[in-house]
């Protein structure tokens, strides 16, 4: 009789013994029980869904947060500084340490001041709004949206990581017109081009309602927000500062390629911060995000070094510190999309043409672009921008499947690297004829022979 029941209950309804009476009612009654547990499971359904996207906040998303947080300020102070400082002459080591660890103070400042409200506050088509200006309204309680439905983050901790991004932004400028700039037009400089492009070009990229996240833009960690709005400002600060004295005639050689190797070794350290970090928890996701800032930079480095063996003869350290930076720049924007095998492409391509970028590109360019800001990172950034869109797609590895239109996708990449090119040069020209008009850009001649260590900040780096 059992042995009859259960085979009517999971046949739903066969008839196990034909013709008799009581085998058609046990199936009945064994359909009967799964329609009403199938209704219960319907009705239970909404408040299932409702239990998923309930906000959750997970202990371990918090911690790899702050963790990448204080990776990204690794990468800047002291990472980019030193990278910097190696570069430069001797006799200007101490400026680009101050111009970059002030810049990025001033940044993180006005970040809680008005930029985060401006960049992530609102649905604006260009810009947010000041609701939440001085970190209004911002408490221990309030939660920040991930890529999971349901899954948040304090909002303090997400004010702090991209506080970072709008700091390490515009100390990357710093290296466009090192060794010739007045500390104060630096600065004002920053508060300038800070509230007028750092700020609308992460609104519209990142921000709720932005332009370019309407359309559909794959930005993952910031290739346009970060490195190419940047690199354009300083490639403009470059034109309006002129040339260095001596520059083309006079040895102008890095002072200290060790210090740039630690440098670029930090940079490249708290980079995992940088990328993985922007997956905001820690899951697949960041282990993606991790796996291709690894093997990207390193496909970068061997890259360089194979096109200086070729043109050149050797390879160089300075090209190989180099070639990790224009790789981890090119994977900025794709990290979170793109496969491992992609990544490495992406990173050999861009070591390739970051070397012609500071060397070729340059030479056309004609501009003194003291550090090579736009050889790396503004011809890094537009590489790696535009290769997003091919190498997110599945047939090369990357996670855009069905309905994925590549052609359309690199067609708004496109909009995006061309828009922050742009809005970034317009916003800065006029940033730096405003501060040539109330403070003055450029040193005087004498100050710039006797080096900005001594004669902006009375220091010196090295004492014989």
């Amino acid at each position: 009789m059992n042995k009859l029941l259960s085979g009517a209950v999971l046949g739903l309804g066969t008839v196990v013994a034909t013709g008799t009476a009581w085998a058609q009612e046990a199936a009945a009654t064994a359909t009967a029980a799964v329609t009403t547990a199938a209704a219960e499971a319907t009705a239970a359904a909404p408040a299932a869904a409702a239990a998923v996207v309930e906000a959750t906040v997970n202990k371990g998303d918090v911690a790899w947060m702050m963790t990448s947080t204080l990776l990204v300020i690794l990468m800047v102070v002291p990472g980019l500084a030193l990278f910097y400082g190696g570069l430069v002459r001797a006799k200007n080591m101490l400026s680009v340490l101050m111009q970059v660890m002030v810049v990025f103070s001033l940044a993180s400042v006005l970040w809680a001041v008005y930029g985060y409200s401006l960049a992530f506050g609102g649905e604006g088509l260009i810009i947010g709004n000041l609701d939440k200006a001085f970190l209004s309204g911002i408490t221990l309680e309030s939660l920040s949206a991930t890529f999971t439905p349901g899954v948040m983050i304090p909002e303090l901790i997400f004010v702090a990581f991209q506080a970072t991004f709008a700091g390490i932004t515009c100390a990357l400028v710093v290296g466009s017109f090192a060794e010739r700039i007045k500390f104060g037009a630096v600065l004002l400089f920053t508060v300038i081009w800070f509230t007028f492009s750092y700020v609308p070009i992460a609104h519209m990229v990142w921000g709720g309602g932005g332009y370019l996240f309407a359309q559909g833009a794959l930005d993952f960690a910031g290739g346009t927000v970060v490195h190419i709005n940047a690199a354009v400002a300083g490639l403009v600060g470059a034109y309006m500062l002129g040339k260095r004295i001596g520059y083309g005639r006079e040895s102008m050689a890095p002072h200290s390629l060790t210090l740039t190797m630690v440098g670029a070794s930090l940079l490249w350290v708290g980079w995992f911060g940088f990328n993985a970090g922007s997956n905001l928890e820690a899951n697949a996701g960041a282990a993606l995000a991790f796996v291709n800032t690894l093997v990207a930079t390193a496909g970068a480095v061997l890259a360089w070094c194979v096109g200086e063996a070729l043109t050149k003869g050797k390879a160089s350290m300075l090209g190989a510190a180099s070639g990790a930076v224009a790789g981890l720049v090119a994977i900025t924007p794709a990290c979170g999309t793109v496969g491992p095998m992609g990544a490495i492409v992406m990173g050999v391509i861009s070591g390739f043409l970051c070397l012609w970028g500071v060397t070729g590109l340059k030479r056309l360019l004609n501009a003194d672009d003291s550090l090579d800001v736009f050889g790396v990172h503004g011809v890094g950034g537009i590489v790696g921008a535009l290769l997003t869109a091919v190498f997110s797609a599945t047939a090369f590895g990357g996670i855009k499947g069905e309905g994925y239109d590549m052609a359309h996708q690199l067609y708004v990449q496109a909009e995006g690297v061309v828009i922050t090119m742009v809005w970034s040069a317009v916003v800065a020209f006029v940033a730096y004829k405003v501060v040539d008009l109330l403070v003055g850009l450029r040193v005087s001649e004498e100050a710039e022979r006797e080096g900005l260590d001594i004669s902006s900040h009375g220091e010196t780096a090295y004492h014989r």
